[in-house]
């Protein structure tokens, strides 16, 4: 089974091709400069040539500030983009993996996280062309993809908040960090494995379409986050202090509550991702060692 992995270059775009190469699958992955995938043209040169039978697609604009001012070009990405591959799948019997975001929801929920068929109500110039992209894939290609939401990612690779917590633990005495958001930090290669499993399950007709929430289990604030970084590398966890949003002002509002809940994967006889917590310890070294290269 050939795999064609888009937006290759970034954090879960190579955890979605270091797991596939793991599974030893035929893999293909693209960076932006290989393959813009709001460009009808390279789309369908890329097809062409690797043939694909399962695309992922982890390309996407995900500058969230910029988006405000810029909702245009964020919309080529984020919008049209998913839809030129799903039309692409859709011609040559291809199946799509489309990775999307929580803030498709507004945030305004304090205590249960969202189910995947909840109303989405984007806050934000880059949610709204998160949305667009999701709803362009299931229109263009029901039945043959999925929509993998996931939040609050940190990875061995590029930047995340996991990171810059260990790069300032080193650097300051002090770290003040907001206490009013709560999400799920979720490891991206936790996530690239189960978009490994949607994808092999999706090519076999198994019913493995629709929308799946990919987050790690608990909730945490990035406060909550943050100490357990301290803790786990070795540094007093009470020299985070808490703060709130106020302190750090963005062009694009910060969902106040992003968990997502996770009934579909039970649906497909999956387990949902593990606890946060359990994660990051099994991450951190692995950032850590690839911090001191």
């Amino acid at each position: 089974m050939r795999w064609l992995v888009t937006g290759a270059g970034g954090m879960l775009g190579r955890d979605t091709v270091g797991e596939l190469l793991l599974r030893g699958a035929d893999v293909t992955g693209l960076d932006r400069a290989a393959l813009d995938i709001g460009d009808a043209g390279a789309v369908r040169r890329a097809f062409g040539e690797h043939r694909p039978e399962v695309v992922v697609n982890c390309a996407a604009y995900t500058a969230v500030d910029d988006a405000e001012t810029d909702e245009a070009r964020a919309l080529v990405v984020n919008g049209d983009g998913p839809r030129l591959l799903a039309r692409a799948c859709a011609a040559r019997g291809a199946r799509l993996v489309h990775v999307s975001t929580d803030y498709v929801f507004s945030g305004e929920m304090r205590d249960t996280p969202y189910p995947e068929d909840h109303p989405p109500a984007p806050r934000t110039a880059y949610g709204r062309t998160k949305l667009a992209g999701e709803r362009a894939v299931l229109e263009e290609l029901p039945g043959a993809s999925a929509v993998v939401r996931t939040a609050w990612l940190y990875g061995v690779h590029g930047r995340s908040f996991v990171r810059t917590m260990l790069e300032l633990e080193g650097r300051l005495d002090t770290v003040d960090v907001v206490d009013d958001q709560r999400g799920q930090p979720t490891w991206s290669a936790d996530v690239a494995a189960r978009i490994a499993d949607l994808g092999e399950r999706l090519a076999r007709d198994i019913g493995a379409h629709g929308v799946f929430h990919a987050t790690s289990s608990g909730e945490a604030s990035w406060y909550e986050l943050a100490r357990e970084v301290f803790r786990l590398a070795g540094a007093d966890p009470d020299r985070v202090r808490a703060t709130d949003s106020r302190a750090f002002p963005r062009p694009a509002p910060r969902p106040a509550y992003s968990a997502l809940g996770h009934d579909r994967w039970r649906e497909i006889g999956l387990t949902p991702l593990r606890d946060w917590r359990s994660a990051l310890q099994e991450a951190l070294p692995h950032i850590r060692k690839e911090m001191s290269q």
